[in-house]
């Protein structure tokens, strides 16, 4: 790899790395009236899109490891923000549900959220917002560790 393309690698990990912890920053501010952390917003956000996942499903989608994922399942449900329910269909699996208590700060939650990415997104047009997501989601599929 050339010495050039070695620095635009840094410099491409470095802003990420600044816009993870801006964003951690900010989550964290919005939702730690809620009793939520920004390690816990991002399963609450993936149950508001489609409540009822197990553990699995979560970790998959989140690209987190499984005991991670029950460690921050077992601390939403110490604060009554989901239950988990035996899968009738395999007794080996726990369902993921939203309670009520996780329902009624959804809006606030979606509305932190959509208040992120109006920031991160302020001085791009429409395109370079598409062309930007695009790049990330195939950044993002290069790794898998």
């Amino acid at each position: 790899m050339s010495k050039e393309k070695s620095n635009n690698n840094r410099y491409i990990a470095k802003y990420i790395s600044q816009l993870y912890r801006k964003s951690r920053i900010f989550i964290n501010r919005e939702v730690s009236k809620y009793d939520i952390n920004s390690g816990q917003f991002m399963y609450l956000m993936d149950l508001y899109i489609q409540d009822g996942k197990n553990q699995e499903e979560l970790s998959e989608r989140l690209k987190v490891d499984k005991g991670t994922t029950a460690r921050v399942i077992k601390k939403l449900e110490e604060k009554d923000l989901v239950t988990r329910v035996k899968d009738s269909s395999d007794k080996r699996c726990n369902r993921i549900y939203l309670t009520e208590k996780s329902r009624e700060v959804e809006v606030n939650i979606l509305n932190a959220f959509d208040e992120w990415n109006k920031m991160i997104s302020e001085n791009l047009t429409e395109e370079e917002e598409e062309t930007l997501r695009n790049l990330l989601e195939k950044v993002g599929k290069n790794i898998n560790i």
